[in-house]
This record gives C-alpha cells, sequence and structure tokens, in this order.
C-alpha cells in the first residue's frame, strides 16, 4: 500500500514538473518571438525587455558586453533609417531546469542599405541562458552567438 502510494506521488510530481517546463518553454517561446517581431516593425519600446539588466554576452570573439550595451546598440540600429535590418528566428532547442533554461538557436539577419539593391544574410548560431527574474519574466542573463562560416 506504502509502495502504491509512493509511486503515485512520485507520477504526479512528475507530471506537475513537465507541466512547469512546458510552461516555461511556451513563455521563452513567446518571449523571443515577440522580440523578433518588435525589432522587425523597429518598435524600441520594449526592445530591451528580453535580456535581464545583469545581462553578459559574448559575441564572435569581441570583447564581453552587458545589459547597457546591449541596449544602446539595439535602440542605434532601430534608430538608423539608412539601413534595413531584419531578423528570423530559428529555436533549436529548448530545455528547462527550475529557474535556468537554455535556448540554442540561429538567427538569420538581412541587411540592406539605402540607395543599394545588395542584401547581406548572416546566420548567426547561439546559445542563450535565460533566467525566471522576480517578477516570473523569463530573460536572457547570458549568451553566446557567433558568425557561421
Amino acid at each position: 500500500m506504502i509502495w502504491r502510494a509512493l509511486v503515485t506521488l512520485s507520477a504526479i510530481c512528475w507530471a506537475l514538473t513537465a507541466v512547469a517546463d512546458t510552461t516555461a518553454e511556451t513563455a521563452i517561446r513567446n518571449a523571443l518571438a515577440k522580440w523578433t517581431e518588435d525589432f522587425n516593425a523597429r518598435d524600441a519600446t520594449r526592445i530591451c525587455d528580453l535580456f535581464a539588466p545583469d545581462l553578459r554576452y559574448d559575441f564572435r570573439g569581441q570583447p564581453e558586453r552587458d545589459f547597457t550595451a546591449m541596449c544602446n546598440g539595439l535602440k542605434r540600429a532601430l534608430a538608423d533609417r539608412s539601413m534595413t535590418l531584419t531578423y528570423v528566428l530559428d529555436i533549436k532547442e529548448v530545455v528547462v531546469s527550475g529557474d535556468i533554461a537554455i535556448v540554442r538557436l540561429v538567427w538569420t539577419s538581412k541587411v540592406s542599405r539605402e540607395g543599394s539593391p545588395q542584401v547581406t544574410e548572416t546566420k548567426e548560431p547561439g546559445l542563450d541562458v535565460f533566467r525566471r527574474q522576480t517578477d516570473g519574466k523569463w530573460r536572457i542573463a547570458r549568451y553566446m552567438a557567433y558568425e557561421a562560416p
């Protein structure tokens, strides 16, 4: 009898964890999709909301940067009307464990300059580490990315 109760309790705990992980994964996927939509629409009002205040990131061997550098760069890019920059998101995998999640993804960027027919496309594989914040939202706390060859 006790054995059956323990098995039942274990199954319930496993099911609750799976539901929590699925909810977290959905929230993260939605946050990334919303960010992509806002960026492509040049909507800078919430463009930094995807990132945690303690953000640290590395891109293609450049010096480590923080939240302020990220936000300033994003706002500058969105304000520059002499170029068009769009992103397409391809999420490869989301792994959730408690208040931490790892997202393996590829961003494909397309850049064109005003007056030029040339469009440069770049694929940027990366690994984002999300952390659930005190407000319950999932934000990127760390990430590494590089240009694909």
